[in-house]
């Protein structure tokens, strides 16, 4: 792990998809308290923050059309750089009282947008500055920072709302991602630094051959004038055609769906009747400390078959269900969720490692955002059948019917020939048409994938 935090491209997008996330983390919680302060009701709270989701869903396909057709670090930068100044200027907004409702759900259009960008494009560029053999420990280690970020950022958001006001929490917000747009922009300028010089040695090579070299490489686009739907239908395509991808997403579409209904509203609930609403913040805490030693783990992990391993370990998403059903203590509930966080994080490094070891790199960003599609619209589904699924069944029958439906979703994943039997740790995938890479002798991603991100 100290060896990739000397890789300058790496360390600079880890550092942007921390800080990223930090402010996407903070966004929702000063937004709530900025409509709160306005003098909005739940219902306005629910249109505000509602509307980020929204925004986010709906763009998240451009988003990995963008980040596949356009230098990715560029875009990253775009993005945070868009979040920072309207983040910021809302923050003196509202610090100066000029800022109404209207203005708040504009900022939350934005920031859903900003995020929608920035997730598949950040992921995607995680191969291209690492060695090949190196990628489960990038993955892990930059998972290991969004978590961190996150818990960062809706810890700050719910105290600066509270200490100073809303508003100095955007602009907070608006200064996190200034710090990553710079992050991103270092990054940016390693990876052209890199795609100049490997370009002097193949120029130096052909020339010493007597060939004439190609303009544009095996890394150009030939579809870089083709227009957007076509590029999706593309990007969809590459996604189905592989049953091991949609496989797993339509196992997590369930999973997700659960969690979400039984952690983040059956949860308080049951915690409300029985230990407290103290307590039940410790519980959540666990959950991210979990995911921290998780990345540690599978960082040190060199099993080939991390896909199996990870699908496999997400049935232990149902021992926190099944702690709720049964009103257990705290202490039982505390492990359940750390446990939970464990196997979140084993699962995480593992999908990212397979798709970008195996999915052509010039289409890696549109499959991450059919992937992110899929988990998004399965959170709010959850969220709103959670209720009255419980007011008609029961808590505990709903949760404990969660707890099968995880179980079900899991068996059924592993059932798939293909989720069983990817392996892992060999070469990153290519530009689509070009040789391969690397392979497990830890070289780079070939200068074939290298224009995308070069400036």
């Amino acid at each position: 792990m100290r060896a990739l935090l000397r890789e300058k491209a790496f360390r600079s997008l880890a550092a942007g998809r921390a800080l990223t996330f930090f402010g996407n983390s903070m966004a929702p919680v000063v937004l709530a308290f900025a409509v709160l302060d306005l003098g909005g009701s739940a219902v306005d709270v629910g249109l505000v923050v509602g509307a980020r989701s929204v925004s986010n869903v709906v763009l998240l396909l451009f988003g990995g059309l963008l980040a596949d057709r356009m230098p990715r670090a560029l875009v990253l930068q775009g993005a945070a750089l868009s979040a920072a100044a309207v983040q910021a200027g809302v923050g003196i907004a509202v610090l100066a009282g000029r800022a109404p409702l209207g203005i708040l759900l504009v900022l939350s259009v934005v920031q859903g947008a900003a995020s929608a960008v920035s997730m598949p494009a950040s992921a995607a560029l995680i191969p291209r500055t690492v060695p090949a053999g190196e990628l489960r420990g990038a993955n892990a280690l930059s998972r290991m920072g969004v978590n961190a970020g996150m818990i960062a950022g809706t810890s700050f958001g719910g105290l600066l709302a509270a200490l100073a006001g809303p508003g100095w929490g955007m602009v907070l917000n608006g200064v996190a991602f200034l710090g990553a747009a710079l992050a991103y922009g270092a990054a940016g300028r390693v990876l052209a630094r890199r795609r100049a010089v490997a370009a002097e040695e193949d120029s130096a090579e052909a020339t010493a051959s007597g060939a004439t070299a190609v303009e544009g490489g095996p890394g150009a686009s030939d579809g870089a004038a083709e227009g957007p739907w076509h590029a999706l239908r593309e990007g969809w395509r590459e996604f189905v055609s592989r049953t091991w991808v949609w496989v797993v997403v339509a196992q997590f579409f369930v999973v997700n769906a659960v969690s979400a209904g039984g952690i983040q509203v059956l949860g308080p609930t049951v915690a409300d009747a029985t230990f407290g609403r103290t307590l039940w913040g410790f519980v959540l805490a666990a959950q991210m400390a979990g995911a921290l030693v998780g990345g540690l783990l599978v960082a040190r992990s060199r099993s080939r078959h991390a896909l199996r391993i990870g699908v496999a370990v997400v049935a232990l998403d149902a021992l926190p269900l099944a702690a709720l059903a049964q009103s257990a203590d705290v202490a039982v509930l505390l492990v359940a969720m750390f446990v939970n966080g464990v196997a979140i994080e084993q699962f995480g490094v593992a999908w990212d490692l397979s798709l970008q070891e195996n999915v052509p790199q010039d289409k890696l960003a549109r499959v991450y955002s059919y992937d992110a599609l899929g988990s998004t619209l399965a959170l709010p589904l959850g969220e709103m059948a959670a209720g009255p699924l419980a007011e008609h069944y029961g808590v505990r029958a709903t949760l404990l019917c969660g707890v099968a439906l995880v179980a079900l979703v899991t068996a059924g994943a592993l059932c798939s020939r293909q989720v069983r039997d990817l392996t892992t740790g060999g070469a990153v995938a290519p530009v689509d048409g070009a040789p391969a890479a690397g392979g497990s002798r830890g070289g780079r991603p070939p200068d074939a994938a290298e224009p995308l991100d070069a400036p």
